[in-house]
């Protein structure tokens, strides 16, 4: 009959906490530069803006009415 034998690394089942491990080197944006956008990505992210600027509005309105405020203004 065959044995199955596990090696088992303690070395490599180990955890070590965060705070208690070496401090990893952290990645810099220095030397990147800026992103060029093309026309329709530029166009796409004004519109997109202009969505969020009318959807907030709405929510405004919304809120208010709900809030009977605007019962009194008109």
């Amino acid at each position: 009959m065959a044995t199955i034998q596990n090696s088992y690394n303690a070395e490599y089942f180990r955890v070590i906490h965060p705070l208690d491990d070496a401090p990893e080197q952290k990645r810099s944006s220095e030397g990147l530069g800026t992103i060029t956008m093309t026309p329709i990505v530029r166009l796409s992210l004004k519109v997109l803006r202009g969505y969020l600027i009318v959807m907030g509005a709405m929510l405004l309105y919304h809120v208010l009415d709900l809030a009977g405020m605007l019962h009194q203004i008109r």
